[in-house]
């Protein structure tokens, strides 16, 4: 069955860093589109990096440009997002999502935060 499972949030001082991972495991991961969200209470899920299955191509959201970096392993079936230069604005639960590439694209599944596998979630709480 397909999951992802995602790991390594905390807290963190504005400023610092951060990496998550998602463990992808009951599907091929080049077939498939692999998207980063997160949602802070009383907002609205965010798109915040979706990377596209075999040529890579990233979208990110306007608010991390610069700042986060996804990333994929197939040969591991992971999938990576590097966060620097955290801000508080950042504190959220972030999810993996995992959607068929056939049926969407990198940009098409950040913007419309629709996915057809989603994880628990991990916390990330950027507080001095």
């Amino acid at each position: 069955q397909v999951q992802v499972v995602e790991s390594g949030g905390g807290l963190v001082q504005p400023g610092g860093s951060l990496r998550l991972s998602c463990a992808a495991s009951g599907f091929f991961l080049d077939d498939y589109v692999i998207g980063w969200f997160r949602q802070a209470p009383g907002k609205e899920r965010e798109g915040v990096s979706c990377i596209s299955s075999r040529d890579h191509r990233t979208y990110y959201a306007d608010s991390v440009k610069g700042r986060f970096t996804a990333s994929r392993d197939s040969a591991q079936n992971m999938v990576y997002l590097q966060m620097n230069s955290l801000k508080p604005e950042d504190t959220a639960v972030y999810y993996c999502a995992a959607q068929r590439a056939e049926i969407t694209t990198a940009q098409a599944m950040c913007v419309s935060t629709r996915a057809g596998y989603w994880g628990q979630g991990t916390q990330v709480t950027v507080s001095s």
